[in-house]
Formats: C-alpha cells, structure tokens, sequence
C-alpha cells in the first residue's frame, strides 16, 4: 500500500528522455533486462557493520536507483543461491541476483522486469488487479517450486511458476474465505508466508492484513493449511501496521510493520515463538528491531536468507512509491544464534 499518494518523477524535454518518460506509464508486457545501480550503505544508527543494532547485527545496505519503471517494491523473496524475486504494486516482477562483498550486500546483477499476470497468462489489466504487496517462494523437497503473491484491492492469493529463477506462466489463484476474498480496499492482504518444515503448522501459508480491525482491535489474519485453518490475529500496536511477514527455519515468525511521525517513516520487526502461531490465537511477540529517519524509508517488504556461513540474514526492503523524495533501501541484519 502506498503510504503517501505518489508523484511520478518529472521528465526532461530531450526527446530520448520523453521517450523513456512515455514508457513508464506503458505497462511492460514482455521480460526485459534493467541496469540497477546500487550505493553501500555503511552505518545504521550510527553503527558501523558487524555491530549490533537492536537484538540484531547490521550487516550493510544498499541505495538502490534505476530507469523510472524500476520502484515500487511492496514484497520480496529469495529463491536460492541468493536469486530473489520482487513484486511491485504496479503489477510488475523484478527478478535477478544480489551479489556479496566481504559478507555485506554489494549489488544487483541480472535484473529483469516483467508483467505479473493473471489466469490467462496476460498482463494484469488495471491499476485496481495490480497491487501486489506480498510474496513468498514455494519450496518442494528443498527447492524452489513457485512463489506466492498476494493482493490488494482486488483481494487474492496466487501461485506462478518458476523457471530459470524467473516467474513465468498464467496466475494460479487459491481459495479464500468469503469476507477475505470480497474486501476491495488499498488495506487488505499486505503479507503472505508460508510456515516451514520445523513449524507446528509445517506448509501452511499465513495471511496478515494491513488495516482489517476484528472486533477485539487486533490485525484480522487467515491460516491456510491442509490440518491448520482458520482464523488468526496479531496484536495490534499503536502507531504501526503490518506490511510483511517471513518465516525463520525454526518455525518462529517474523513481522515487519511500519509507521510514521514528525514526517519521517518508523519501523519496527517483532519476533513470534512457533508455538504461538496457530488458528484462534492473537500472536504478540517481542520487539528485535527498531527504525526511524534517515536510517529507513517506507519498509515493506521482508525476506529471509541463509549466508554461506551459514548465518540467518534478514533483509528489509522499501517502496519509493515512484516519488523522488523516498527512496529503494535493501537492509541486511543478521540474527545471532
């Protein structure tokens, strides 16, 4: 969900800049390649890297930059041997690889843009069928099968293939509950995970929503699972919504939410033990990590990968929403055993 209403960057009057002005409200239909830049990030908080922050330590960033189509990122995936998969609230995946200096995010190599699109295999046909916000990869046997998008607006769930560390092929789209499935707000389905093998609910896919209040004032949430189905909330806290969620190898889950004051965004990720994910609960958890100013943006996106020294990382994204006074941040944590 776009926390402030964007405004597309302003193009100059050279003629090869109208043309590339002209094709940021194109929609992309075929895959094509980006060129990314990406700028270290060195301190957060005034921590240099290797330092903790919080309950976690700060292994860098990156200050990401592209052509005008390339923005916007709302949910984030990795596949494996760092191959990540991006999905943007323009109806749009990026897909590529993050590539690694000395342990810390270097840059993005072998980016390519395509259309998410629906069952048919077309791109997505308007703005209100694009919001995708959350995604999440399928793993079968220790590979990865598929990822798994979920939107707003038109509220839905759906699978697409992988080939090639790329999605391909139409929309494959899952069953939900009626008063899940018929919301049509910019404040629905904001996160998606799927719970992992060592998990008390092993494969089922967890569902948050960014601004749905039950009657007891928390995060209205759905469980989708052959055994673990149902209803499920999160404790709500003042001044923060809900914008993703993933999964630690142990079964513990991890929610990334996102506010604002004083004309600065804030963030913060909360930690939930396995044991308190299941139908019927109100999931709490602690506190691990804090942001607020120049060190953050608009945090959206959340993802979770395993370091070649076998470390857990957490990394964190941000949707510029198009606007040239937000920016695309990637920030790695890791998470000390």
């Amino acid at each position: 969900m776009n926390i402030f209403t964007p405004i597309i960057k302003n193009a100059t009057p050279a003629l090869l800049t109208i043309g590339m002005w002209m094709l940021a409200f194109t929609f992309v239909t075929n895959a094509a390649q980006l060129q990314i830049s990406a700028t270290p990030i060195e301190q957060y908080q005034g921590k240099a890297i290797g330092e903790k922050v919080g309950d976690l330590i700060w292994r860098g960033g990156l200050d990401l930059d592209g052509p005008e189509l390339f923005g916007g990122v709302s949910g984030f995936t990795f596949l494996e041997n760092d191959n990540w998969v991006m999905v943007t609230d323009r109806g749009r995946f990026f897909s590529g690889q993050l590539i690694y200096e000395n342990g810390s995010p270097s840059e993005l190599i072998n980016t390519q843009i395509s259309p998410i699109t629906n069952s048919k295999g077309n791109p997505l046909p308007s703005n209100f069928s694009r919001d995708a916000e959350g995604v999440e990869t399928i793993f079968r046997n220790g590979r990865p099968t598929a990822i798994r998008v979920s939107f707003e607006n038109l509220t839905r769930v759906a699978d697409f293939s992988i080939n090639n560390n790329r999605p391909v092929g139409p929309a494959r789209e899952l069953a939900l509950p009626h008063w899940l499935a018929h919301l049509r707000t910019n404040k629905s389905l904001e996160s998606v995970c799927i719970a992992p093998p060592a998990s008390p609910i092993a494969g089922s896919t967890l569902l948050i929503t960014e601004g749905l209040i039950n009657d007891e004032g928390d995060y209205s949430g759905w469980l989708i699972g052959n055994r673990d189905r149902g209803e499920i909330s999160l404790n709500r806290q003042r001044g923060f919504n809900p914008t993703d969620c993933a999964f630690l190898a142990n079964g513990d889950l991890l929610v990334l939410e996102r506010g604002t004051g004083f004309f600065t965004f804030t963030m913060q990720v909360r930690q939930i033990a396995a044991t308190d994910v299941k139908p019927g609960a109100v999931m709490e958890g602690d506190i691990i990590l804090r942001g607020s100013g120049g060190d953050i943006d608009n945090m959206e996106a959340l993802a979770i990968r395993t370091a070649k020294d076998g470390s857990t990382r957490i990394v964190i994204m941000s949707d510029d929403n198009f606007n040239d006074w937000e920016r695309t941040l990637l920030l790695e944590f890791e998470l000390p055993q």
